[in-house]
């Protein structure tokens, strides 16, 4: 398979280098809403859709207001992911599926725009966008954005380096699957990517930056402070980002580990995705 990094829209607060750790002083950073798209021999495979059609045309009430002015959040129609897919020259329609890292409002807003795609999303993810207990989870979860048919996992797969997964996804090609990662959304996974040459995952919201990979694990303050506030189990989340970290120090010449809101993409990933 071939996988494509698009971004799908981003956000802009202000902050600089205290966000995302390489933009000089403290105007607007610049958080990616980074996405995949993947070919496969029975067609391309979406991963997160970022912001979508319709978040450009009618933002509110598809964004929480509060959202759009904490964030910064920067909507261009050309951004979106039905608009990359046309840019590298693939019809939208040939989007078959759609697999959710989670379901935040700016991994989430393109669903609307792939109508014919089968959407696949951990079980208790879904169940979580659903309840909307709490004020925060009415920002994060946005019914506008959620009306695509989903399909849900529960069932445990096989061990994938020593990580749990979820069991093969509806009709997705092999090698292609979920890997429970939770804290930041109670249903929140990686994605895992079979390139054939290695593999390729799809770490969401785990990690903020890919430095929190590093030794020792660096993190700008300001993303640190966002990612605490958006989580919903502190020791779950940084459980998630151990296991990660264990991943990249014992296996990462064999698995390229992405993040979303990273602006830059981790050193050696050239090798098996496109930028």
């Amino acid at each position: 398979m071939r996988i494509h990094v698009i971004e799908c829209g981003s956000m802009r607060p202000y902050g600089g280098r205290l966000w995302d750790g390489s933009t000089p002083g403290i105007g607007p950073a610049h958080l990616a809403c980074r996405c995949l798209l993947v070919e496969t021999e029975e067609g391309l495979v979406l991963v997160d859709t970022g912001f979508g059609l319709d978040d450009v045309n009618r933002p509110v009430p598809r964004l929480s207001r509060a959202f759009l002015v904490a964030d910064r959040i920067h909507l261009e129609a050309d951004e979106t992911a039905i608009s990359r897919i046309r840019q590298l020259g693939f019809s939208p329609s040939d989007v078959r599926h759609v697999v959710m890292t989670h379901l935040d409002f700016d991994h989430a807003g393109g669903l609307t725009d792939f109508p014919g795609a089968r959407v696949h999303v951990s079980a208790a993810e879904a169940a979580a966008s659903r309840a909307r207990t709490t004020p925060k989870a009415r920002g994060r979860y946005r019914p506008a954005q959620l009306a695509h048919p989903m399909r849900e996992y529960d069932q445990p797969g096989e061990p994938w380096f020593g990580l749990p997964t979820l069991r093969a996804l509806d009709g997705l090609p092999e090698g292609i699957f979920l890997v429970p990662l939770p804290g930041h959304t109670a249903g929140h996974c990686g994605v895992a990517l079979d390139t054939g040459d290695g593999w390729v995952l799809h770490a969401g919201d785990t990690v903020f930056v890919h430095a929190e990979l590093d030794e020792p694990l660096r993190m700008p303050p300001l993303a640190s402070a966002y990612a605490n506030f958006m989580q919903v189990d502190r020791d779950a989340r940084l459980e998630s980002r151990e296991r990660l970290r264990a991943l990249a120090r014992a296996h990462g010449e064999e698995v390229t580990i992405l993040c979303t809101h990273d602006p830059a993409l981790p050193p050696g990933a050239g090798r098996r995705v496109l930028a």
